[in-house]
């Protein structure tokens, strides 16, 4: 009898402490508003969960991969390349904030799902009424799918198009598009159909909290660069998108003036290209 009741009692603590996150190392807090916070839910739910710094200050390339792999079980093979390019907005030779992600043309990107393009509004903070395209997508079921994902980001980077005279849509961000969703249908659903529940991807981008409370757990199966690659793709064929012209390019640093500046290479490749012509 003895043994039962111990696990009872061990049963009873794990529960109540469940219910008080606030109180445990990694239960939910909201920022303060010191803190910085940025573009990026996924991020700034770790950071409120505290597997990340909870100030958003300080963020190293192996503090994203650890935390990453640890809550969400992503490969940090898959983000290796992203979290580097984290540090090219940051002055800080080995650390970035979560707000330096906002900095347009380095990881951020035009026509997101819950943040305002970076020419015309706050590129940082989540928006409910641009989230409310994805919110209100696939209507009659409780779940998003690779087809609604499509359609959501065709409808998405059509507002845009309307609204932003200055919109970035290469090739380069619309593969991010398509990777951060396909990550996210991954996450919180099934990386091998997309199919993911609504309230569990609705949370995180609202409210920036893990779904514990709602049901979600970790991913049983490593998200490696093979899975969620398939996955991205099908996200991408499904959006119908179509570059709107530009070369791709990436800012190295927060200055006006990038030490490299791709739009440079690719006028030159334009260039000898018309003289070849």
């Amino acid at each position: 009898m003895r043994f039962p009741s111990f696990l009872l009692i061990v049963s009873t603590f794990a529960t109540n402490a469940f219910a008080c996150p606030g109180k445990s190392r990694y239960g939910f807090l909201p920022p303060k508003p010191t803190d910085l916070r940025g573009p990026c839910p996924a991020l700034n739910a770790l950071a409120n969960h505290g597997y990340l710094p909870r100030t958003g200050r300080n963020i190293t390339i192996r503090s994203v991969l650890q935390a990453c792999e640890d809550v969400y079980n992503v490969d940090p093979a898959l983000l290796t390349g992203v979290a580097k390019l984290g540090l090219l907005t940051s002055n800080e030779p080995d650390s970035f904030t979560l707000d330096d992600l906002k900095l347009h043309g380095t990881i951020e990107f035009d026509a997101s799902l819950s943040r305002e393009d970076f020419a015309i509004g706050d590129n940082s903070r989540f928006n409910e009424t641009i989230f409310s395209t994805l919110a209100n997508s696939n209507p009659g079921v409780e779940y998003y799918n690779v087809t609604s994902a499509g359609q959501v980001q065709f409808e998405r980077l059509a507002i845009s198009q309307r609204t932003n005279p200055d919109l970035t849509n290469t090739d380069k961000e619309i593969g991010f598009r398509s990777f951060t969703f396909a990550l996210t249908l991954a996450i919180f659903g099934n990386v091998t159909t997309g199919v993911t529940p609504k309230n569990f991807v609705q949370i995180w981008f609202r409210e920036e909290r893990l779904p514990f409370a709602e049901g979600w757990a970790r991913p049983s199966c490593t998200l490696d660069p093979a899975s969620v690659n398939k996955l991205t793709g099908a996200v991408k064929d499904a959006s119908k998108w179509s570059s709107s012209g530009g070369c791709p390019y990436v800012r190295t640093g927060v200055s006006d003036a990038p030490t490299l500046d791709s739009k440079a290479i690719c006028k030159q490749l334009d260039s000898l290209t018309a003289k070849s012509g």
